[in-house]
């Protein structure tokens, strides 16, 4: 009885309760800013462009490195939206994958994707296409994301979710129907 409880106890200060403990890959901070400045210049078009089915392959092999699963479906290739949601909620979740390991780093990270992602929106060609991308860039930031993997740490937890609160009200403007919606979701990701 009491070796089973001290094995347990030791389990359990060691991590080892027969799953096997995840580590950081050595590559995804450089990964991380590696692909935000691939999708900044994605998004704007001056590497390809959201929507033409083929130029988002690498940016999304790079995410695939970290997330294996990920994967565009047949019936949203070549569809804008469906690409920039991919891409966005990708890079949005390797950064909050960092966290787990470098939380004030992955917050400084996750300032510099949203940034470069507001640009690269503010610089999109005027017209259908640029609201194409609002709705990826706001579908990958509340939908496509995994709120699981992002750290524990309060402090750095705060600054990740008040950086992503702002795309939505930033992109469409405050008090809009869309920037509420972003508020909602993200405040609701403190608890």
């Amino acid at each position: 009885m009491f070796r089973n409880l001290s094995s347990q106890l030791t389990a359990a200060a060691t991590g080892s309760n027969g799953e096997a403990k995840k580590v950081m890959s050595p590559t995804i901070r450089a990964d991380i800013y590696s692909t935000v400045d691939q999708a900044k210049s994605w998004v704007t078009g001056g590497r390809g462009q959201a929507g033409d089915g083929v130029s988002y392959g690498a940016i999304l092999s790079t995410i695939q490195k970290h997330f294996p699963q990920l994967k565009l479906g047949l019936e949203s290739v070549g569809n804008v939206e469906s690409e920039v949601a991919l891409i966005v909620g990708g890079i949005t979740n390797m950064i909050l994958e960092y966290s787990k390991w470098e939380s004030m780093s992955a917050g400084m990270a996750m300032r510099t994707w949203v940034d470069s992602l507001l640009d690269a929106y503010g610089k999109a060609s005027p017209g259908a296409r640029k609201g194409l991308i609002a709705k990826g860039i706001t579908r990958g930031i509340n939908q496509n994301t995994d709120v699981s993997l992002m750290t524990k740490e309060f402090t750095a937890r705060i600054q990740i979710i008040s950086c992503l609160k702002t795309v939505s009200s930033r992109i469409y403007g405050s008090g809009t129907d869309e920037a509420r919606q972003g508020e909602a979701v993200w405040s609701s990701k403190f608890i």
